[in-house]
């Protein structure tokens, strides 16, 4: 492997694994809103 071969390889996998942290952050903020909501709910229900 060339250099050029090395560095397009370690950027990819850099792209990666920042695609798959930023989707699992989204995954995380949006299950946390759902969980809230439904618990803001339950609560607004109880009144």
């Amino acid at each position: 492997m060339d250099i050029e071969t090395t560095a397009l390889t370690i950027l990819a996998t850099l792209a990666l694994g920042l695609l798959v942290a930023v989707t699992g952050g989204v995954a995380y903020l949006t299950a946390a809103e759902w969980r809230d909501r439904r618990r803001r709910d339950r609560e607004n229900r109880g009144r």
